[in-house]
This record gives structure tokens, C-alpha cells and sequence, in this order.
């Protein structure tokens, strides 16, 4: 089982987050995928904002957050805007 934390932009913070729901390993998240991780943080964690949406983004696709295309990020704007 590959940790949590071998992923690009995630940390020992967002790694507790996603195990506290139920994603414990990099197969875990990737099976899962970004929008419904980030669903699930947001029910639990209200204050989860777009920059986690775009960390698990850039973790399942190996790239840097902040290097994502726009989009990509516009497309998890859009989807993140929903649950505000």
C-alpha cells in the first residue's frame, strides 16, 4: 500500500484528513478521484477549499497544484463552487 504522502502535494495534514474519511493509500485516492475526495473532505472538513481540490488533482496526475492546465482548473472551480 503506497502512503499518502509519496503523492505530489500531499501532506502529513491532508494525509490525516483523507484517512479520517476513509482513503488510506495512493490507490485509494486515485480510485476515488479528486471530485469525490474532495466531496467527501468537504462534508467532513467545511473549511476544505478549491486549493485542496486542485492538490488532490495534481497528486493523482503527478503534477504540481499550481501547474495544472486551465482547463482542468476551471473544470474543478466549477465543481467546487457547488458545494460553497
Amino acid at each position: 500500500m503506497t502512503e499518502l504522502t509519496s503523492m505530489r502535494n500531499i501532506g502529513k495534514e491532508l494525509e490525516r484528513k483523507l484517512k479520517i474519511i476513509g482513503i488510506n493509500s495512493a490507490k485509494d485516492l486515485k480510485k476515488i478521484g479528486s471530485k469525490e475526495a474532495f466531496f467527501k473532505l468537504k462534508i467532513r472538513f467545511p473549511e476544505v477549499c478549491l486549493v485542496h481540490l486542485y492538490t488532490l488533482e495534481g497528486a493523482i496526475t503527478n503534477k504540481d497544484f499550481n501547474k495544472l492546465s486551465e482547463e482542468i482548473k476551471k473544470d474543478l472551480k466549477e465543481f467546487s463552487d457547488e458545494w460553497k
